[in-house]
């Protein structure tokens, strides 16, 4: 890595888990539920992805 790297400004979370939300308003609040329903329904997308990968792997090598 080189110096470079190192003097960009870090990229704000949209949000952080654990944060402290008394200053955001509804909707804002509103905005950051949308936001992590959606990383969900991908986090799980990907996880059924593998699931299948996986599980098509093993019913290959029962065969």
């Amino acid at each position: 890595m080189s110096f470079i790297d190192d003097d960009r400004p870090q990229k704000k979370l949209a949000h952080e888990i654990g944060a402290d939300l008394s200053m955001l308003s509804v909707d804002e609040l509103k905005a950051r539920v949308e936001l992590l329903k959606t990383e969900i329904a991908r986090l799980e997308a990907e996880a059924a992805r593998k699931a299948s990968g996986r599980q098509a792997a093993e019913n290959f090598f029962r065969s």
